[in-house]
Formats: structure tokens, C-alpha cells, sequence
């Protein structure tokens, strides 16, 4: 049993690691081809363990095993170096801020291009067979082709679960085509359950067909997987912001590396799409406008931008420290939840 947790805290570990890598590569790379002065290139925090020189640039791996930075001249303060952060074009600083989230959300695509390549099939989302005593029948027929669920389009069998799993009072209105033409179905109704956490969940009551794979569709099928994912993401965010979903839903650091540890229990398919979703989902969340994050920074850009002057930095670094507390402080009460749980 100890085995099995260290090896899933260690396969957690080179998860968040690669994801982390890959997000500060991004900016690495960006700032390093518009000539901003990296000082340091650091993959997890706190004290060094090991490090070298190239160049003007130190390569250190520290000692916890979470976070990472790219440490640029003039980031968060003023300079008169010539490739320091702010003597540079606000473009470019902008191609600087989004690169970490970008190669996140590239990484996930090229994961779930993997998985694609590796499937059987491909899942539509047109009905192949219902399931016994599927109320859903009633309305929905065999070789109907869902377009749109609660008037939200769908192209792959990921979107068509995640949107019917996000209705909770089991009664769906579908786009369709059916024989060739475009029908609009009110109210079909679907059976529900209750999760754990008391959310009603709709009972999926039908199988779909599976694509036969091409070159071509395979990476459709990526793309909009990849797409889908970034959606739910967002989607996911609003639904907690407006109260469709709880703070006690929501989880950090442990509760992930649990469920990564699950997912390493079910095989590396399971892992590798538990990997995507993550390495999406902190791109995305790294676009929130919100101070600390990258998207915080792009917001201050876009004011320069805009207002073609630039907001002092020593204000914006004391709005970036408040923002940083702020996350701290969620993370710390998330953190406690998840090992709530747990236990």
C-alpha cells in the first residue's frame, strides 16, 4: 500500500513537472527571441539544488517539486537594460505573457492528438442503440445526429456528455438532423441520480457510433477535443462564480495528485487524459484577469495598450502581491478540503 503511494505521488510529481516545464519554456523561449535578458530559468521553488550557467541564464532545479519561474530583467521593476521586459515593444511583451499559457494548451492538444491516434474509433454524436427502457426514446431516434444540446453546438462525444452531464433537472432540448434534415427536440426527458456531492447527474440512456479513423479526422478530432476542453474549462469557472457549483467543489495540489494517482491505477490512457485536462485547465486558469496570474499581467498590457502609457510598476507589483496572498489563501482552503476528503 506505501508502494503504491509513493509511486503515485512520484508519477504526480513528473506530471505537474512536465506541465510546469512546458508553461515556463513558453516564456522562456518568447523572451529569449525578442531579446529580454532571462536571469533564471527554475523549475520548482525554494533553495537550489542544482543549477548551471549558459550564457546570461541559470538553469536551476529547487527543492519543492511545485511552481517554476523565468526570471527576466525589468519584470517587476524598473531598468534601463537594454533587454530588460519593459524596454520592449508591448507586442512583444504580450507574446511573452500568453506563451506560457499557449504551450499548455498546445501540449494538451498534442496529448489528446496521442490518444486519438490510439483509439479504435472516434466517438460521434449520432445515436447508435438505446439502452433498455431509455426514456429518452420516446423522442430521440436511432441515426439521429446531435448538432446542439440546450442550444450549445456539439461536434465530438466529449462535448455531447459534458453538456448533458451539466443539465441537472434531466429535461434536454436537442438540435438533431434527422433523415438529412435539421429537427429541434423540446424537452427530452432523461432519468437522473444523485452524486456524492448531492448534484443531480443525467443518466447518458444511448450509445453513439464510431468514426472510422482518417489522417484528416484524427486531427480534427484532437482540435476539437482540445477546443472542447478549454470550454469546459471556462464554463466550469462561470458555473462556480455564479453558484452552480460550490467552493468545496474545487481542487488543488493533493486533490489532484489523488486523483492522478486513481488515474495511474486505470491505465495510461486514463493518465494521459487526466494529464490534458490539467495541462489545459492551468492555461486556461492562467488567462483569468486576475492579479498574480498571467492574465493579470496581460490586463495591465492591454491598459498600455490602449492608453499608450504605461502603469508604474511598483503599483502594479503591489497589486500582483495582493493578488498573490489571495491565491495562497484559496489554495490553502481548497488544500483542506481535499485532505477533508481524503480522510
Amino acid at each position: 500500500m506505501i508502494t503504491q503511494w509513493v509511486i503515485q505521488i512520484l508519477v504526480a510529481l513528473l506530471a505537474f513537472g512536465i506541465i510546469i516545464f512546458i508553461h515556463e519554456l513558453g516564456h522562456f523561449i518568447v523572451a529569449k527571441s525578442v531579446g529580454i535578458t532571462v536571469h533564471e530559468f527554475a523549475l520548482g521553488m525554494g533553495p537550489r539544488l542544482f543549477s548551471f550557467r549558459r550564457g546570461e541564464t541559470v538553469y536551476s532545479l529547487r527543492l519543492v517539486p511545485i511552481g517554476g519561474f523565468t526570471q527576466m530583467e525589468g519584470e517587476d521593476e524598473e531598468s534601463s537594460d537594454a533587454g530588460s521586459f519593459g524596454k520592449k515593444k508591448v507586442w512583444q511583451r504580450i507574446l511573452v505573457v500568453v506563451a506560457g499559457a499557449a504551450m499548455n494548451i498546445l501540449l494538451g492538444f498534442f496529448i489528446l492528438l496521442g490518444l486519438s491516434i490510439g483509439e479504435d474509433g472516434l466517438s460521434s454524436t449520432t445515436i447508435a442503440r438505446f439502452s433498455e427502457g431509455a426514456v429518452s426514446s420516446e423522442m430521440l431516434m436511432e441515426g439521429d445526429r446531435i448538432t446542439h444540446v440546450n442550444g450549445q453546438r456539439v461536434r465530438i462525444g466529449n462535448d455531447l456528455i459534458f453538456e448533458m452531464l451539466r443539465d441537472g433537472d434531466g429535461v434536454i432540448d436537442f438540435g438533431v438532423v434527422r433523415d438529412e434534415e435539421p429537427v429541434q427536440l423540446k424537452g427530452v426527458v432523461f432519468n437522473t441520480r444523485k452524486a456524492q456531492d448531492g448534484t443531480n447527474l443525467v443518466t447518458l440512456d444511448f450509445k453513439v457510433y464510431a468514426v472510422t479513423k482518417t489522417p484528416l479526422n484524427v486531427l480534427k478530432y484532437a482540435w476539437y477535443w482540445t477546443a472542447g476542453t478549454v470550454r469546459e474549462v471556462w464554463v466550469s469557472f462561470l458555473d462556480l462564480i455564479t453558484g452552480k457549483y460550490g467552493l468545496s467543489q474545487l481542487s488543488g495540489p493533493v486533490g489532484v495528485t489523488s486523483a492522478i494517482g486513481e488515474a495511474t491505477g486505470m491505465g495510461l490512457s486514463s493518465l494521459l487524459s487526466l494529464v490534458a485536462l490539467i495541462t489545459i485547465n492551468i492555461g486556461v486558469f492562467n488567462l483569468l484577469p486576475a492579479p498574480a496570474l498571467d492574465g493579470g499581467r496581460l490586463v495591465f498590457l492591454l491598459i498600455e495598450a490602449i492608453f499608450r502609457r504605461k502603469v508604474p510598476p511598483k503599483y502594479e507589483a503591489y497589486v500582483h502581491a495582493a493578488g498573490l496572498v489571495a491565491l495562497f489563501g484559496l489554495m490553502l482552503i481548497v488544500t483542506v478540503g481535499d485532505i477533508a476528503r481524503l480522510l
